[in-house]
């Protein structure tokens, strides 16, 4: 799936439009794959690129480093709108490992857990702090469930306790599984020999 998550400490690139919805994240017009790369290029499309396909060169994010930036500060109600796989998949492939906002989408929570996305959601504070220094280093640490800036105190997160540990193994839900297929075979196999009453 992805490499295991553990602690990531990167530059951040704030969004801070409110409702920027999965059809802005990944146009519809792009879903027509279901392999994971090659997406990123498209990850908010319509922002960067002109009708033509030329890039927009005052878009943001045609002017960062994906690399130097990994964590996305977006604004209230990020990932709202259609349930579609390929959002996370768009922004991983981007370059981006986590989102931080006030308020995500259940539905894109679920989707980016399951593909190696960290979302975190933070108190209306913490995220003014956040946008408004966007070249302070943040930390994630996933396995403190801690974010970290500055001198600023340790602010709390969490994540479901399954999908929080399938980040930090690196594996989806079904990688979970495959890793535990001994153990469930042995379960089976003798489940299946005791006499049913």
């Amino acid at each position: 799936m992805s490499d295991p998550f553990k602690v990531l400490t990167s530059r951040t690139l704030v969004l801070s439009q409110t409702n920027i919805d999965t059809d802005q994240i990944i146009p519809a017009r792009f879903l027509t794959t279901t392999s994971r790369e090659g997406l990123g290029v498209h990850a908010f499309h319509d922002w960067r690129y002109e009708s033509d396909g030329t890039p927009r060169p005052e878009a943001v994010l045609n002017r960062i480093d994906p690399a130097e930036q990994r964590i996305l500060v977006a604004g209230a109600n990020f990932g709202c709108g259609s349930s579609r796989e390929h959002a996370p998949w768009a922004l991983l492939d981007y370059g981006f490992r986590a989102v931080i906002s006030t308020g995500i989408a259940d539905i894109f929570t679920s989707n980016a857990l399951k593909n190696g996305l960290l979302p975190v959601e933070v108190d209306a504070a913490t995220w003014d702090d956040l946008a408004a220094n966007p070249d302070q280093p943040v930390t994630l640490d996933l396995e403190a469930g801690e974010l970290r800036r500055g001198n600023h105190a340790a602010v709390p997160f969490t994540v479901e306790p399954f999908a929080r540990q399938c980040l930090l193994d690196g594996v989806d839900p079904l990688g979970w599984l495959q890793k535990h297929l001994p153990a469930i075979e042995a379960f089976e196999s003798h489940a299946v020999s005791e006499p049913v009453a």
